[in-house]
């Protein structure tokens, strides 16, 4: 008897064994055809827009929970007109690129600049619109030049290229409290932080800084005289994937040509 349960008993973990095996199988596989689908997006019939849902107002959540702004409008008409669906998706953005690669999203295209190291690792269509990383502080401050931040602190969002222009202009830099500036994983955060006190102004995208205070009410707020560059947002696409680039290219000319750009960017830049 006990020769007989000790022969069920091996059946029994050779079974589970198998079970396992085919389990592990079935998950490479799985992996393996995840890795495959980031190839040729332009066969996609639905795709990912990875973005950062605070980014005022290129893409964030409304009032009512619901992912809007320039950049999604604009998105949805270009996909709209390719026939196919499209899925907004909130990412880390001081990771974006990792996210592109590793085929979470399929672009990403929320306020997005080019620069020369972004040009190595990723494909990008051509500029849909320029932008200037610019200085707000808040109207009472007492601030009123780029010279009056000296020993003071300032906010700014990890990754962006707004930090990217306060490294190009070293000596603001250097004359800022600790020599750097407070990194946040978003700009609504930073703006806030300013706002009560605890730092003294935000290097942030124009654009953003702009519609951020006119909705809060600009009295409140200064932008400072002057700049620390100039930059042009585009649309990042995984390397290689030329066909899907050169497709979303096509579709923003002819949103721009026929009028429907005008349409969307009165919409959010009044």
């Amino acid at each position: 008897m006990k020769k007989n349960l000790l022969k069920k008993l091996g059946v029994g973990v050779l079974a589970l064994v198998m079970a396992v095996g085919l389990v592990g199988c079935g998950g490479n596989k799985g992996a393996k055809d995840d890795k495959s689908s980031k190839g040729d997006t332009s066969a996609k019939s639905s795709v990912i827009v990875g973005m950062d849902n605070t980014f005022v107002p290129m893409g964030f959540l409304d009032e009512n929970n619901e992912v809007t702004g320039f950049d999604v409008d604009l998105a949805k008409e270009v996909f709209k007109r390719l026939g196919k669906e499209v899925t907004f998706e909130n990412i880390d953005w001081a990771t974006k690129e990792a996210s592109l690669d590793r085929g979470t999203v399929d672009m990403l295209w929320n306020g997005y600049s080019i620069n020369d190291e972004r040009k190595k690792i990723v494909d990008y269509t051509e500029p849909y619109m320029e932008n200037k990383t610019i200085v707000v502080v808040m109207a009472d401050s007492g601030i009123n030049s780029l010279d009056d931040l000296k020993d003071k602190e300032v906010g700014t969002q990890q990754g962006s290229t707004a930090y990217e222009a306060l490294e190009r202009n070293k000596e603001f830099k250097e004359s800022l409290k600790n020599k750097d500036a407070r990194l946040y994983d978003t700009f609504d955060k930073a703006l806030r932080d300013m706002e009560i006190g605890r730092t003294q102004g935000v290097v942030g995208d124009e654009v953003l800084i702009r519609y951020y205070i006119s909705q809060k009410g600009s009295e409140k707020y200064k932008v400072l005289d002057g700049d620390l560059g100039t930059e042009t947002y585009v649309v990042a696409v995984r390397k290689g994937d030329s066909k899907f680039r050169d497709e979303i290219n096509e579709k923003i000319k002819e949103i721009k040509k026929d009028g429907t750009y005008d349409k969307i960017y009165a919409k959010y830049f009044k």
